[in-house]
């Protein structure tokens, strides 16, 4: 079966993104054909900032997509049915310094202009990174998100304005 793309407008997403980020996760990839690594997100949105359409999401500066992120001016958000919950949960487990995930879960890279997606993907966003900035403990108004950081590794928050949405 081919699996072919459709371009579509940011506004026609049509995606709960509560669901669409925090239940169905994604994969977030930035590099290079010769060079580039995914890592399994479930934190994130999806709105509007300084007039544009943006996704946004997270990464610990210990993770290996982290220094990908930072050389890399654009990346993508890919989004999979359920039967690729194994392959989302294999790329939130392991490190690509260690493994080819791609191959390891039998996902088809796409190597476009500026991103990289897969053909499994029933979603992609591709974005052109336009911020970031670190999480801030002290900025917390609420004390139980430390929480989340027993190791005092905080994230670096990208937003990214979408450049192009690809649907199924």
């Amino acid at each position: 079966m081919e699996r072919v793309f459709i371009e579509m407008k940011p506004d026609d997403i049509g995606h709960n993104p509560f669901k669409l980020i925090g239940v169905d996760w994604m994969l977030i990839t930035a590099g290079t054909k010769g060079s580039y690594n995914t890592m399994t997100g479930a934190w994130g949105s999806l709105g509007v900032m300084w007039d544009r359409r943006v996704a946004m999401c997270v990464i610990r500066p210990n993770r290996y997509t982290y220094q990908f992120m930072e050389r890399s001016e654009n990346f993508s958000l890919s989004f999979f049915e359920e039967e690729y919950r194994d392959a989302l949960t294999y790329c939130g487990t392991h490190s690509g310094r260690d493994v080819n995930k791609a191959a390891a879960i039998r996902l088809t890279p796409v190597f476009g202009e500026d991103t990289i997606y897969f053909v499994e993907a029933r979603l992609v966003i591709e974005c052109r990174k336009i911020y970031f900035q670190d999480i801030t403990p002290a900025n917390f108004l609420s004390p139980d998100i430390d929480g989340f950081y027993p190791k005092k590794d905080y994230h670096r928050m990208y937003i990214g304005e979408i450049i192009r949405c690809l649907s199924r």
